[in-house]
């Protein structure tokens, strides 16, 4: 339970422009693909637990992660790795689980 705590408030930096420092690139980007309104918060956690921690995404928000398009995805992760809060992990293993999860996803609802 504890863990999900966590991983709310987590998610809840992940989503708030304000916190997140982020550069001015990827904000206009996710700016101008309303990237942060595009997924509700359940499958926001489910994403970012699925490339972040050990976790899987349901079929349910693979559908809205493909709404919300390779480039809002590819952007919000690097957003979020950009906040000190990340910086210890492995970036190459953030990427090939974010990469995985984008086709894991695009697969599953073909």
């Amino acid at each position: 339970m504890a863990s999900l705590n966590v991983y709310s408030v987590l998610v809840v930096l992940f989503l708030t422009c304000g916190v997140v420092k982020a550069t001015k690139e990827n904000d206009q980007i996710i700016k101008e693909n309303n990237c942060e309104t595009k997924m509700g918060l359940p499958c926001v956690l489910e994403a970012f637990t699925s490339i972040f921690n050990t976790g899987s995404i349901s079929k349910k928000c693979c559908s809205k992660l493909v709404v919300l398009g390779k480039v809002c995805h590819s952007t919000l992760v690097k957003r979020t790795l950009e906040n000190s809060l990340f910086k210890d992990l492995n970036l190459t293993t953030i990427i090939a689980k974010s990469i995985l999860t984008w086709s894991n996803c695009l697969a599953l609802i073909d």
